[in-house]
């Protein structure tokens, strides 16, 4: 593709376009790929939308501020953003441990970009442009805009407002409020005064807040104490709704943060709109000698059609980032989408996924939310589902059913996360058979993630029985319609709440049904969610009752095992897990047991007659489920 088809990254791109100056520099740490999935293309195309001109600098050299000068000083600003997954996520797996690749830069390249990237460039903006506005926001500034507890540093670290000394921070689904600064600034109006634009944090001495606010508890007060944090966090979660949220201001020192309310969610048309913008869809040709950058692989044939999830799991940081109300695109929009990739030359024919952060969410979980917002202490579907949850699926399988039929379409996949409780609310069970029929690529991922009902409440997840309702059926189906599709339930360990005990119960469930997890994926306490809060603090926010927290290396190390039970090398671990959890009856040869004790072997009678199948045994059921692995953090959690 011709650079023409992106926006401009070097002078010699300006040039092309007759530019000879910028009205916005959008900095991101991602390679840049002109795609709607991807945060730095969405602002930046917003921008362009309206008349301003604007460059994109992607992953530069953050050692110096030359990069940055590099096309010379923007008129109006600087917006930066760390990507579309939290920059430590990024370089770090649960267990600290760096990783060796990073899907969002070319060649999996690791290295091309620094820990807290948001933090860095801004440094390096405010070097290379002194009194020019910056702008901070993307996921990275969204979920750390309050003072958070950093599992990286073990430390609670101010908002990272004051850290990466920005003048503005925008949250959430930041098109609104960037096109607001945007236009703002350009007229001249000092950044200083941009203090009443929702969906945006700044700092002052006196702040004079022109939304209703409340105070949460000071960044002195969470660092010293965790019921503060928690109560914080509490408060900071409340008042995340468009509708009904207050400002809230939490004392740094001698400044305040304000975090104004969230903006609201874009409505349909406005949604449209952002995604007919003029994306390349492609990742810049000037990766090209570089390798590919593996991240437009995910989505290059998916749409997402929806915004927002009121699914409430407390480990996933999308409530606090996008918000639980749900927004979506109209058929057409997407339906333009999917005839565009019949024009491509590398479609087959097969549209990946057409989902969001929890793929059957079309509207609002219910009217009441649309005039008094979100309820404060009340979940939409756990432990069970609400009974103002309007639960129909009509409208996306009518979506579905449009984008099967377009012509070169093949097959339509959804992979991006189905909520199974919500689907099961749904009366006349039209959905779940079209979903069998039609939109499974041979496995259905699921997020059951526990079979312990206590655990489940922590995590705001629903009980097992609603996951057990739902595979059954699902297996039902498979055999209806003569077809050999497995059920992937994603599992996690050492969630706070989840005792050793509660990770034996899942072993031993796990091995009665006959599953061994290829993967098991360790709770990552990752900045603003509620399950972090739950992880420092070893309080329930909700409640501010206690909350048992497995931390230390080696008791998440024993919880692992235990979903691991089958592999040498976690041998010893599980025989001290059984010991300590005082189930030693779980040490032997017998068809319960996990392990057989340290230092025995079994006679070779007793090892052929376990080997061979029972007589008359019969191979597993289509529809049947099978172990899965979780996948690291993305852009939302997979329900």
């Amino acid at each position: 593709m011709d650079t023409l088809d992106f926006l401009p990254v070097s002078l010699e791109d300006m040039h092309r376009r007759d530019w000879w100056y910028y009205d916005f520099l959008v900095v991101t740490a991602d390679a840049y790929i002109d795609h709607p999935s991807f945060g730095t293309a969405l602002i930046a195309r917003c921008l362009e939308s309206l008349g301003f001109r604007t460059a994109v600098l992607a992953q530069p050299d953050w050692h110096s501020a030359d990069a940055f000068r590099a096309m010379g000083r923007p008129r109006y600003g600087v917006f930066i953003g760390g990507g579309n997954i939290d920059s430590m996520v990024a370089h770090y797996t649960a267990a600290k441990k760096r990783r060796t690749s990073d899907a969002y830069s070319p060649g999996n390249k690791m290295g091309l970009r620094p820990d807290r990237p948001t933090i860095v460039y801004a440094g390096r903006a405010r070097e290379a442009f002194p009194g020019l506005p910056i702008v901070i926001g993307g996921l990275e500034g969204s979920l750390r805009r309050f003072a958070h507890y950093d599992y990286w540093d073990d430390k609670v670290r101010r908002s990272i407002l004051f850290d990466a000394g920005a003048d503005l921070l925008v949250y959430g689904m930041g098109e609104r409020a960037t096109g607001q600064i945007a236009k703002r600034l350009a007229k001249g109006e000092p950044v200083e005064r941009l203090t009443d634009i929702r969906g945006t944090a700044y700092a002052a001495k006196n702040p004079a807040c022109p939304f209703e606010s409340v105070e949460a508890p000071s960044f002195e007060a969470v660092c010293a104490h965790k019921r503060d944090y928690a109560l914080a966090a509490k408060v900071e979660y409340e008042e995340h709704d468009a509708v009904r949220g207050r400002a809230v201001c939490q004392r740094h020192g001698d400044r305040v943060l304000v975090v104004n309310p969230p903006a609201m969610p874009l409505s349909r048309e406005e949604l449209d709109a952002v995604y007919a913008l003029p994306y390349a869809r492609e990742v810049h040709p000037m990766y090209d000698a570089l390798g590919a950058v593996a991240a437009i692989e995910e989505v290059r044939f998916s749409v997402a059609h929806n915004r927002g999830c009121f699914g409430g799991c407390n480990f996933c940081s999308l409530a606090f980032h996008q918000g639980r109300m749900v927004t979506s695109r109209s058929h057409e929009s997407v339906l333009r989408e999917v005839e565009g990739f019949t024009r491509d030359p590398k479609f087959k024919g097969y549209v990946h996924d057409v989902g969001g952060p929890s793929a059957n969410f079309r509207h609002p979980s219910c009217r009441q939310q649309l005039k008094n917002g979100m309820c404060k202490n009340r979940s939409c579907l756990a432990p069970t589902p609400c009974k103002n949850i309007d639960p129909s699926h009509a409208d996306y399988l009518a979506l579905l059913r449009k984008v099967r039929a377009v012509p070169g379409v093949k097959k339509v996949f959804i992979r991006s996360g189905i909520r199974y409780d919500y689907m099961l609310s749904e009366k006349n069970g039209e959905f779940f058979s079209q979903l069998v029929k039609h939109h499974v690529s041979g496995q259905l991922k699921v997020a059951p993630e526990h079979c312990s009902a206590r655990v489940l409440d922590y995590m705001g997840k629903p009980h097992f029985d609603v996951y057990e309702r739902f595979r059954d059926k699902y297996q039902r189906l498979n055999q209806r319609y003569g077809l050999e599709q497995y059920l992937v339930p994603y599992l996690m360990s050492s969630h706070p709440g989840c005792t050793l005990n509660d990770a034996v119960d899942l072993a031993v469930f796990l091995n009665r049904t006959g599953r061994q997890p290829e993967q098991v994926q360790d709770f990552y306490p990752t900045p603003g969610t509620l399950s972090t809060c739950m992880w420092y603090t070893e309080l329930d926010p909700r409640t501010m009752e206690p909350v048992y927290v497995a931390k230390s290396p080696h008791d998440k190390a024993l919880q692992r095992a235990l979903l691991q039970w089958k592999r040498p090398e976690k041998r010893r671990l599980v025989v001290e897990a059984l010991h300590r959890a005082g189930r030693t009856d779980l040490i032997g040869f017998g068809r319960e047991c996990l392990v057989r004790p340290l230092g025995e072997v079994r006679n070779p009678a007793q090892r052929e007659s376990r080997a061979r199948p029972a007589k008359g045994a019969k191979p597993p059921a289509r529809g049947a489920e099978k172990s899965g692995a979780r996948g690291r953090q993305g852009r939302g959690r997979k329900k």
